[in-house]
């Protein structure tokens, strides 16, 4: 009962959140639902400090809420799952060299880039921090969220062949930043021998290629029970229940349940829509999984804003924090950049092209999910407030202005162009 009355309180307030930014604030809902998340988090950390006790209730619901758990083994899959829906995969095909080398290149380039500059920059704040703490920050920050950026990107109108850059490269990178993280994990943890070579190889051939294999699988399988019916309702069932049963299979399986999710989507979007379904059925699974998308989305960005009731964030963590947004968009500059100059002779790209992809990179749930994951046994504290920062920073200053920004450089579709993610 008492998870009940979490999820609960939590769509309660995601859908007076949702009402307030729709009817007063009319900010792209990600960006509402938590700037009234934030908001509503500082009063209560304000009341809370004179002792009113329905706040102190709320901080502990908040506390015996698992994150790391809601998000990566239930929630990401379903809006993964949903976002890859929509994607353009001829498009994606096009372009798959550049975002293989910006998922996987980039991704490792970033993680040794802030990885090394905080090693060097912690100290100057008084706050000396191992090299492979540092490094697992790197990782926990680079992968751009697919949530966030598949969200915001529907204002954004960004020109077709630059979006399914930055969305292709976000719905795969998340699944070279948990192997990366976890291998560091285990260094940290165990020492280097228990993370050799050999022992990070399996670990990528498990997570993310046992990934991709089990999703196309899936995909395929699915697309098979699709074509040979036509109920809708059975249908939309069937889709809910690829996403369950194979995040379930992909858990028991050790291998990345969000990977398997993004090419099953895919599959099913692009074959499945086209050849294994009605008009009727296309329809009503496309309402379905925007409507579980869109509930999905305001309940994780609401979960994001109040996890700050339960965050001691001191003026130190704040002060590098700022830094770190320096940090962390050189690092996604030089590691988005230089892949794209080496494939430059076949993915031509301009200065304009660099800018959005730099400043479309948008860091969210993933990144929040990895940082609390983390042991106390480590510097937990200093490393999700850093993280939270960022997180703060790059959802709601980036996500109000890629959009401007979009306009001002003439990569803009116009206001009556469709979304590629819609």
């Amino acid at each position: 009962m008492e998870l009940y009355n979490t999820l609960a309180l939590l769509l309660v307030i995601a859908a007076v959140f949702g009402y307030l930014n729709h009817r007063f604030l009319k900010l792209p809902g990600t960006i509402g639902l938590m700037i009234l998340a934030l908001v509503s988090s500082l009063l209560a950390i304000g009341l809370g400090k004179l002792g009113v006790d329905w706040v102190l209730k709320a901080g502990e619901l908040v506390r015996g809420l698992d994150f790391h758990t809601v998000l990566m083994q239930v929630m990401l899959s379903f809006l993964l799952f949903a976002g890859s829906l929509h994607v353009d995969v001829r498009a994606l095909g096009r372009e798959g060299v550049a975002v293989g080398a910006m998922a996987t290149v980039g991704t490792l380039l970033s993680t040794a880039l802030v990885g090394t500059a905080f090693y060097y920059l912690l100290p100057l704040f008084g706050r000396p921090t191992d090299f492979i703490y540092c490094l697992l920050f790197g990782a926990l920050i680079s992968p751009t969220d697919p949530i966030a950026v598949l969200g915001i990107l529907k204002e954004a109108r960004i020109d077709k062949r630059l979006e399914i850059r930055i969305v292709g490269e976000s719905l795969f990178n998340d699944g070279i930043a948990v192997v990366v993280f976890v291998s560091l994990l285990q260094i940290a943890q165990f020492g280097e021998a228990q993370a050799s070579p050999g022992v990070i190889g399996e670990l990528f051939l498990r997570e993310a290629v046992g990934g991709l294999m089990l999703g196309a699988a899936l995909g395929y399988v699915t697309f098979w029970a699709l074509r040979s019916i036509d109920n809708y309702q059975v249908e939309v069932m069937i889709t809910l229940a690829l996403v369950m049963g194979g995040t379930a299979l992909a858990t028991a399986l050790h291998t990345s349940g969000p990977l398997a999710m993004v090419v099953a989507g895919l599959i099913v979007g692009d074959q499945g829509r086209e050849l294994g379904m009605s008009d009727v059925t296309r329809e009503y699974l496309d309402k379905f999984w925007e409507l579980l998308d869109e509930i999905l989305n305001a309940v994780l960005f609401v979960l994001i804003g109040l996890e700050m009731l339960i965050l001691d964030i001191s003026r130190t963590t704040l002060l590098v924090g700022l830094v770190a947004i320096g940090v962390v968009l050189l690092a996604r500059w030089l590691s988005v950049g230089l892949p794209l100059v080496l494939l430059q002779r076949f993915y031509p790209f301009d200065r304009q092209t660099l800018r959005v992809l730099t400043w479309g990179g948008l860091r969210g749930g993933i990144s929040v999910a990895l940082a609390l994951s983390l042991p106390d046994s480590m510097p937990r504290d200093l490393l999700v407030g850093i993280t939270y920062v960022v997180v703060i920073f790059s959802i709601i200053g980036q996500g109000l202005t890629i959009g401007p920004l979009v306009r001002k450089l003439g990569l803009s579709t116009g206001p009556d162009a469709d979304s590629t993610t819609h």
